[in-house]
């Protein structure tokens, strides 16, 4: 797989303010369910709500893909969207803050997007 699913996801949390916007490379780990895990925060329950809604937008008109399953839009504090080989994680800052995901998988190679201002 190229890294084009990962950017447009990463370029949808950014163009919603999506903060931190990371993603790990679970493949040289073996023991993850995705080859990819994609995380960002945001600091209200909207917010959270609008970056898993442009994510699923572009998703499908850039890459045709789309979500398999989401969970969490019901209270927006941890939405998690899952496409197979990549699961997207949106956090409200303070639960990344208190889950600590990448600290987890801190073996994993990671790759920070920023905003291209």
């Amino acid at each position: 797989m190229d890294n084009t699913e990962l950017k447009v996801i990463a370029d949808a949390m950014l163009e919603k303010k999506g903060q931190r916007v990371v993603s790990l490379d679970l493949r040289p780990i073996g023991t993850a369910i995705s080859d990819y895990f994609i995380v960002c925060n945001a600091d209200s329950t909207t917010n959270v709500v609008a970056i898993a809604d442009n994510i699923e937008d572009r998703m499908i008109e850039k890459c045709g893909i789309k979500v398999t399953r989401t969970q969490g839009k019901e209270n927006a504090f941890w939405v998690i969207m899952d496409y197979g080989h990549i699961v997207v994680h949106i956090f409200q800052t303070p639960y990344r803050d208190f889950y600590r995901l990448e600290d987890l998988w801190a073996d994993a190679p990671e790759t920070v997007y920023k905003d291209e201002e």
